[in-house]
């Protein structure tokens, strides 16, 4: 091996490279070529930290955390995301931004949390010319972005429409309601800074489009930094897939293979259609949702991006009870209580899978983080500037594990209101669910999650200054809200 020599660095000053003494460096060119050309004469292999790594962030729409088989689902297989739990690493207590939709997207696209965001429930509120994305952070990176599937913060006639946010490329739904449609007459897309609607056969299943989408921006893109950004409508009600990908859930005379099947009928007010084998059907769309991520990780492989992207994957909150989904049969929310609309673990507690550069394969953490940290840790993982004013911190380091821990005793703060005003704070293993209703008292539960995961002993009588003092670390992690939806008490 030759004997290293002079140190060089580069014209960007960012980089040093041992330099074989007496080689001539003239003909090197590009520092891709001087890299590799080290790498081959000194026997070193380090695992590169690129500068602008791809990133790609998936996100199913209720997907619950127990709904994957690396997280104890036992009704359906789940063998490319349980596979990339093995490549990477599995979180255990990675939570949602919020119990449903709207806010727990507002949350991961501004890095913060329901006491300071301006979309804090769902509603259509449309982001203002003054939220900035990740997206936007990203493109000012140099990142080309693209989004697919639902974006839910703001419509095609206002400020939050996704071309104004830092989207390059999307194919989608804009607002939540359409959303729940699988064969619907349009989309609407992004091409060239432009929105407009695209007209479809409603015997389409837009899965279908969305996916095809994705994959096209991945090739597209695939020497250039991107950002891709695939929130998809799986596993969401309404309850339809195709039937190419219902039939292995179904016996030979055509009858569900989860019997006793309780079909769904539309009641007049429903926007969600009837399905006749609701068990299957969901079945069908998890197994889908887990064949198209083992299919985007196969292109990344084969594109040679495997090893220069960032692959995440989790959910915008906990599971759905809603057009004949049945989480209790599927144990979606897995030890957890509570599911969709709840602050009880099972509604804001996700999957999360993260592979890349640096992440240690097969590591398994109970590290607490929410996806209002996802923001500044993709914008460090960019080198990109983070905003400042934001409730995140950046998780990069220990992601890669550069860092061996991170803040255990930060506070973490949830609120909802849908018929019943519903905060949470938390603070390691104490967690405060404070429940109040209109012209009621409020009721204050208190519990040890390192002790009642299942969150079935409140104890907050027996600790009133624990509870005082997370009441008042609940009251300090709010602003109050400036949109007239979100004015609660």
């Amino acid at each position: 091996m030759p004997s290293l020599g002079v140190l060089w660095s580069d014209v960007s000053g960012k980089s040093n490279y041992l330099l074989p003494s007496g080689l001539n460096i003239g003909f090197l060119v590009n520092m891709k070529g001087l890299v590799l050309l080290l790498m081959l004469l000194t026997g070193l292999v380090v695992q590169a930290q690129p500068a602008r790594p791809n990133i790609i962030y998936i996100m199913a729409d209720d997907l619950g955390y127990g709904d994957l088989g690396c997280y104890g689902q036992q009704r359906v297989a789940t063998p490319n995301l349980d596979r990339l739990a093995r490549q990477g690493t599995r979180l255990t207590r990675f939570y949602a931004g919020s119990t449903v939709c709207a806010p727990s997207r507002c949350a991961l696209m501004t890095g913060k949390h329901m006491g300071h965001a301006y979309v804090r429930g769902n509603g259509e509120v449309p982001l203002r010319p003054t939220d900035t994305t990740l997206a936007q952070l990203l493109k000012n990176r140099g990142y080309t972005t693209g989004m697919f599937g639902k974006w839910g913060l703001g419509l095609e006639d206002n400020t939050g429409a996704p071309q104004l946010k830092g989207w390059d490329q999307f194919l989608g739904y804009l607002d939540h309601r359409h959303a729940h449609n699988y064969h619907t007459d349009h989309l609407w897309q992004v091409q060239q800074g432009q929105l407009s609607r695209l007209p479809l056969d409603t015997a389409q299943y837009t899965h279908d489009l969305i996916m095809d989408a994705a994959v096209s921006f991945v090739r597209k893109n695939r020497q250039h930094p991107f950002f891709l950004y695939l929130p998809v409508t799986l596993v969401h009600a309404e309850l339809a897939t195709t039937p190419a990908d219902l039939a292995p859930f179904l016996n030979a005379d055509g009858q569900s293979r989860f019997t006793p099947e309780t079909p769904f009928v539309k009641p007049a007010a429903s926007r969600y259609a009837s399905q006749t084998r609701p068990r299957a059907t969901f079945a069908a769309m998890l197994t889908r949702l887990d064949s198209d991520v083992g299919k985007l990780l196969t292109l990344l492989t084969e594109l040679g991006l495997d090893q220069t992207t960032y692959v995440f994957f989790t959910s915008d909150n906990g599971p759905h009870h809603e057009g004949g989904a049945d989480p209790e049969f599927f144990n979606s929310n897995g030890p957890l209580r509570g599911i969709k609309r709840d602050l009880y673990e099972g509604g804001i507690r996700v999957p999360m899978l993260v592979r890349g550069p640096g992440v240690p394969a097969g590591r398994v953490s109970d590290q607490a983080w929410a996806n209002w940290d996802v923001l500044p840790t993709l914008c460090q993982l960019a080198n990109a500037p983070q905003p400042a004013g934001i409730d995140g911190l950046s998780m990069a380091d220990w992601l890669r594990g550069k860092a061996t821990d991170a803040p255990r005793n930060r506070i973490l703060f949830w609120q909802f209101n849908e018929g019943e005003l519903r905060q949470a704070v938390m603070q390691d293993n104490w967690k405060l669910i404070r429940l109040k209703k209109p012209d009621q008292p409020e009721r204050l539960e208190l519990y040890n999650l390192g002790t009642d995961l299942e969150e079935r002993n409140n104890v907050a009588g027996q600790n009133p200054a624990l509870v005082k003092a997370l009441m008042k670390q609940m009251q300090a992690e709010q602003t109050p809200a400036e949109h007239p939806l979100f004015m609660w008490n």
